[in-house]
């Protein structure tokens, strides 16, 4: 008779797998939890402690430890000095393992959760076992997923046994998930530590979907989660329209990364291609919309509208007459589900705006290497500013000049922003020259420039910048400040009544 060793914390379909292998003649060995809901169901079992002869110690910190465990997993079975070793130590076979872990994700997720219950959900048996198992995969089936199952039992049920290409998709199913389990606990333990950069990095990420390719057609794709995604498209909820595709992935990310500099605040934010092409912000949502549209109803066609107000009728009606490839909003009331939904494609996402943003670290792939720097959340305070000319903003250059800082920091470098009654006009992105950037938004913004401020993500290190913002008609500058020739541009504002304030932060994007 053969024999299955079951011990899962997850027990979906549990009673009908093992009800599946009990048909087939298997006898089940289990422990703990698993074993009292397989009695509770009628299905009988052998304790763990019986095959082992030994009783669960230390609170069952210690039952699976065992050699006549590990040795029934391991051993090679076309081995004749293993299997005499097994036949003298009266050791059997074990011919299927179903295990999955203690759930440390969750107990670290949990609110209030305190350290010591945390240390007590790293499971050592399980991965233990999973790990001889799957070793040892040429002979036993290893199965950590739930969602394999139907599978296993299919060809259990037509061969007799698994075939060895299942095996070994499985053992390479156990390997990543005992990787990510102590990765998990790798990370919870080195954050805990305060270790930043430690000499090891290990992070793990769930798969959510596959996409449909990337960057390109040509290009392969899929998207993973993190440990904790909260503030993230991963944990939107897609109410209509087809699949998202990579970059729309990449956009939409953008577009609410965007949104979160506004908090307290009616905004909308328009974007194409990890560019703001518009940004507004309002007393009402359709306000809002208003100046994002207006701010460049050009680029918005085929673009992302993100915004951190429940999406009305009114302003679902004026999105309706244009392209747009995705609305992220903490809601849809009804009416503006209706309307935007007779549009077949257009992806409708919920994300609450509220949720805390979890993101420490923003992750950089290079060839065979990985960037990691702390995430770009400075938020600067008026305070902060020092005003460097002989003209002191006004009240209202302030309030715009703020507006434009949160802006030009989510654009791509050489990055230039002009602003006027609370939107965006014009902007200039990813340029190999600043003066270059300046002109692409100041051509943008047109008639508008005059009156308007303008924002920059690092400093001048010529006065040319600034000239172009005088023939503009800009009143006021907002930028970091630190070049060696800053007094050049100082003095061509103070030439021409400019105010221009500095942060002492820069915010290049690459």
């Amino acid at each position: 008779m053969k024999r299955a060793l079951v011990s899962v914390s997850d027990k979906t379909n549990l009673i009908e797998f093992v009800s599946g292998l009990k048909e087939l003649g298997y006898e089940i060995i289990s422990t703990g939890g698993t074993k009292k809901a397989l009695d509770n169901a009628g299905l009988d079992t052998i304790g763990i402690s019986e095959v082992t002869g030994f009783p669960e110690i230390m609170d069952g910190r210690v039952k699976t430890l065992h050699p006549k465990v590990h040795g029934a997993l391991l051993c090679v079975r076309d081995n004749p000095e293993h299997v005499r070793q097994l036949q003298e130590l009266g050791i059997d076979y074990i011919d299927l393992v179903c295990v999955n872990l203690y759930p440390f994700k969750q107990t670290v997720q949990k609110p209030g959760v305190t350290h010591e219950e945390i240390i007590e959900n790293i499971d050592i048996g399980g991965p233990s076992m999973l790990r001889s198992a799957s070793k040892n995969y040429r002979y036993i089936p290893v199965i950590v997923d739930p969602n394999d199952y139907d599978a296993v039992l299919k060809e259990l049920r037509e061969m007799g046994e698994t075939c060895p290409v299942t095996r070994e998709f499985l053992a390479a199913k156990v390997f990543r998930h005992t990787a990510a389990y102590d990765a998990m606990i790798a990370d919870y333990l080195t954050n805990k530590t305060g270790e930043k950069y430690p000499e090891k990095l290990t992070i793990t990420f769930d798969k959510v979907q596959d996409l449909r390719y990337g960057e390109n057609p040509h290009q392969s794709a899929a998207f993973y989660k993190g440990m904790k995604p909260s503030y993230s498209l991963a944990n939107a909820k897609q109410l209509h329209g087809k699949e998202l595709s990579y970059n729309n992935i990449q956009d939409g990310n953008a577009a609410i990364e965007i949104l979160k500099d506004f908090e307290g605040q009616c905004a909308v934010v328009g974007l194409k291609h990890m560019n703001p092409c518009g940004v507004g912000i309002g007393a009402t949502l359709e306000e809002a919309w208003d100046k994002a549209y207006e701010a460049d109803p050009i680029s918005i066609f085929g673009g992302i509208v993100a915004m951190n107000e429940p999406v009305n009728a009114a302003v679902a009606e004026k999105m309706a007459n244009i392209f747009l490839e995705i609305i992220i909003a903490p809601y849809f009331e009804p009416a503006a589900f209706e309307i935007l939904s007779k549009k077949k494609n257009i992806r409708l996402m919920e994300l609450d705006t509220t949720l805390e943003v979890t993101t420490k670290y923003k992750y950089t792939n290079v060839n065979d290497g990985l960037l990691v720097q702390d995430i770009d959340d400075h938020k600067l305070k008026e305070e902060e500013l020092r005003c460097v000319t002989n003209r002191k903003p006004t009240e209202e250059e302030m309030k715009q000049l703020l507006f434009a800082w949160k802006v030009v920091k989510h654009v791509k470098s050489n990055a230039i922003v002009l602003v006027k009654d609370n939107m965006t006009i014009g902007v200039g992105a990813g340029q190999m020259n600043r003066v270059g950037a300046a002109k692409i938004a100041i051509e943008q913004a047109g008639e508008k420039a005059k009156g308007s401020v303008m924002s920059s993500d690092a400093f001048f290190p010529m006065p040319d910048t600034v000239e172009e913002a005088v023939k503009a008609g800009v009143t006021a500058i907002i930028q970091p400040g630190g070049s060696i020739k800053d007094q050049l541009s100082i003095d061509v504002c103070n030439e021409h009544d400019i105010t221009m304030v500095y942060t002492g932060v820069r915010h290049f994007k690459h």
